[in-house]
């Protein structure tokens, strides 16, 4: 009678055993997962960013062949590269702005992935007791 209840409670065992390393190996690829759509979005804001600094350089580019405008001619050439790195000045920091803003979005910890283990330690102590 003692085999039954050693046997049963070693089935048991393996069944537990079994179980937590399928729910070990869902957190991994849930984490997974998380983790790639929070890589999704960081990227996304770079690109925003990048696109807003290269237009910060053509602005200063823009600024540069002002003062060259300004020192060959009175007004008119000078003023119009002066209203172009003004504008290009303005998308840039535009975008710059947009795009820190999304990168503040971004949240590299795995949340539900925490959430889901605390609840599956939960589960697990349960079926110990």
């Amino acid at each position: 009678m003692s085999n039954a209840g050693e046997r049963s409670f070693s089935s048991l065992l393996e069944d537990i055993i079994g179980n937590v390393q399928g729910i070990i190996r869902s957190e991994v690829r849930l984490a997974k997962a998380e983790v790639q759509e929070e890589a999704l979005k960081a990227r996304k804001a770079a690109g925003i960013t990048a696109s807003g600094a290269a237009l910060a350089l053509y602005s200063v580019g823009f600024l540069l062949l002002t003062g060259l405008y300004a020192l060959e001619t009175a007004l008119s050439p000078w003023l119009s590269a002066l209203i172009v790195a003004v504008v290009v000045g303005c998308a840039a920091a535009i975008l710059i702005n947009v795009g820190m803003k999304d990168f503040k979005r971004v949240d590299p910890r795995p949340d539900k992935t925490i959430e889901t283990i605390k609840e599956n330690v939960e589960w697990a102590k349960q079926q110990t007791r």
